[in-house]
């Protein structure tokens, strides 16, 4: 591994948006799912669904958690749902397989999506035997990044040492607790929905386009 980052022996990905360009638009279609459950539940048309979900998307980290706080919603109820879309729109990618085999060390997801989902999505692009463990919305007791609770909750499940981990994310806002807690922070930075909210230099180590060939870079500079 490069000099910089030859310490880092846990290597922790988000998975939307992350492991997969935002370009495949997989979040489209979730989105119309959570806008179909909101109009149901509350009994409200589609525009003032969509209104009510993102503004629990932007106060909560997740339409999920507002929806919790607000209207009691059974979280299993509204995952099975909403990540009940189409993943064809998703091909292997056995560059990046090849890429975060060559890392050394644990490889590990962590997300505000459940497992069955992440799991579902992982082995569609090739990456079904690439990580150790997901740690999902279920495990962090439903306290979503970029809820502190949910990194000290996810460091204690997995056994991370902070100080040797390295987190990749393209929401920006969400790599600011785990730079507190002495994380490698990665920001992709390639136009995700709100993915720039509240940047800064500060909690950000590494600012990237695209998760693949930046590892390709590193490990090929080793």
């Amino acid at each position: 591994m490069v000099p910089a980052l030859s310490h880092i022996d846990h290597w922790i990905f988000d998975l939307d948006n992350t492991l997969y360009p935002p370009g495949a638009r997989l979040f489209d279609q979730i989105d119309e799912k959570m806008g179909s459950f909101i109009a149901e539940l509350l009994s409200v048309d589609r525009v003032e669904a969509r209104r009510i979900q993102k503004q629990y998307f932007h106060s909560h980290g997740t339409t999920l958690s507002g929806l919790m706080e607000a209207h009691g919603v059974e979280p299993n109820e509204f995952l099975d749902y909403v990540h009940d879309i189409d993943l064809e729109v998703l091909e292997e990618d056995r560059e990046l397989v090849t890429a975060i085999g060559a890392l050394p060390g644990r490889k590990l997801v962590f997300t505000n999506g459940d497992a069955a989902y992440a799991s579902r999505v992982l082995a569609q692009l090739g990456l079904g035997q690439s990580f150790e463990a997901i740690h999902d919305i279920h495990a962090c007791g439903y306290a979503p990044k970029p809820n502190p609770v949910s990194y000290a909750g996810m460091c204690a499940a997995l056994d991370v040492d902070p100080e040797r981990a390295l987190f990749v994310e393209d929401m920006a806002r969400n790599l600011k607790p785990a730079k507190a807690i002495g994380m490698t922070t990665v920001w992709v930075n390639n136009g995700s929905e709100r993915g720039s909210h509240e940047a800064d230099a500060g909690y950000i180590d590494y600012e990237i386009a695209a998760v693949t060939p930046w590892l390709q870079q590193l490990t090929e500079a080793a």
